[in-house]
């Protein structure tokens, strides 16, 4: 086989990361580039790689959590694969994979290594000492690093600040949604209520992602307690770890919340939506955030990391603090109570929502970064 081979490193395969780093490879031109997929786990994204007739290997012992013992099994296990198999490129993913994945790439001599930040593994809620000992593993991993590709204006502007990579190697770039996904409209809006199974026929505030800790869906289930409005319904769309804590705290502050677990066709959901709420207490730029936008969801969210990017305040959307459900359900009543405002926002927000956002602007990133150095200067 032709062109070069490029093997993607990602922790998890599942949420915006995986999504990200599906529709890059798709967007690869084939006649130049084969991309395998090695991962820690997965969902529904392993069917669609393979779907696309993209290689997938699984290494279980990649896994989020700090775990020394399966962090030197998967180390050692990616640096006997990368020598065995000879890529060309290794484009990880994801903090552990980042870590693991340039360090395996480095000793074996891979010509190329990109690496990139869909967000960045510290945050204000860690302490110290392990924001610390994060910053040092990601300073040491980024002096091999050929490219970071940095998802969001923010998330570059803390890697080059920190120092994690050498300026001249970050690169900003988008996330490749769904430009042509269904817009908001009576019958889309009918529909995607009708496939989330809502019969109530009052407003209905959504929200997409993991239920983790960093997407704070605590923070959710508050804030629509809060609000305490007769018909309203919260839905979130994702599962996860904390599903079942979740929907006991639902319960117990008689929050309206329907918890519709993980489904595949997020774009044809989110005209179900009269506001898009994003709770999350860190982010890179969730690919969630922006398919809202696209479908013509007003938007809440956290002022965090690259969100602003999209959500600019009073113009595309409102900003909370994080932690604060008490703001962000004042912030959603005030959207359901002014649906004019809402509407413009929404209107601006998805005119802002351009080619950046493509795949096909994704795809071209990449092959630049993949390319040799000398043909990037």
């Amino acid at each position: 086989m032709t062109g070069l081979h490029v093997a993607t490193v990602i922790t998890r395969f599942e949420a915006g990361a995986g999504i990200v780093a599906l529709r890059g490879a798709q967007a690869l031109d084939p006649a130049a580039f084969r991309t395998t997929i090695i991962t820690g786990s997965g969902d529904r994204l392993l069917g669609l790689a393979a779907e696309a007739g993209i290689e997938v290997i699984v290494e279980p012992a990649l896994r989020s959590p700090i775990a020394p013992g399966d962090d030197l099994r998967a180390l050692h296990r990616l640096t006997r694969l990368f020598a065995r198999r000879g890529f060309d490129v290794v484009h990880t993913h994801s903090a552990k994979a980042g870590t693991l994945g340039r360090l395996a790439a480095h000793r074996t001599g891979v010509p190329r290594i990109v690496h990139t930040f869909h967000g960045l593994p510290y945050h204000e809620f860690q302490s110290a000492a392990r924001r610390a000992a994060y910053v040092g593993i990601e300073r040491r991993v980024g002096r091999f690093t050929d490219i970071a590709l940095c998802v969001g204006t923010a998330v570059a502007v803390e890697v080059v600040r920190r120092g994690l990579v050498s300026a001249e190697r970050v690169h900003t770039i988008g996330i490749p949604v769904e430009l042509d996904a269904p817009a908001r409209t009576p019958a889309t809006r009918a529909r995607a209520r009708e496939a989330l199974g809502l019969t109530r026929p009052g407003p209905v505030v959504g929200a997409v992602g993991r239920l983790a800790y960093q997407k704070n869906p605590e923070t959710f289930v508050r804030a629509l307690a809060a609000l305490n409005r007769p018909g309203l319904t919260g839905v979130w769309v994702g599962g996860g770890e904390l599903a079942d804590r979740v929907r006991e705290l639902a319960i117990r502050e008689r929050a309206p919340v329907v918890l519709a677990g993980e489904r595949s066709d997020i774009p044809d959901l989110l005209p179900a939506f009269d506001v898009f709420a994003l709770p999350s207490r860190y982010e890179g730029l969730p690919v969630a955030i922006v398919e809202a936008m696209v479908s013509g969801a007003p938007v809440v969210a956290t002022a965090v990391n690259a969100v602003p990017d999209v959500v600019v305040p009073g113009r595309t959307g409102l900003l909370v603090p994080p932690q604060r459900p008490d703001l962000l359900a004042l912030a959603i009543g005030h959207l359901l109570d002014h649906p004019r405002e809402a509407a413009r926002l929404a209107a601006d927000a998805r005119a802002r929502i351009g080619d950046a956002f493509s795949s096909k602007a994704l795809g071209e990133e990449l092959a630049a970064a993949y390319a040799p150095l000398n043909e990037l200067l």
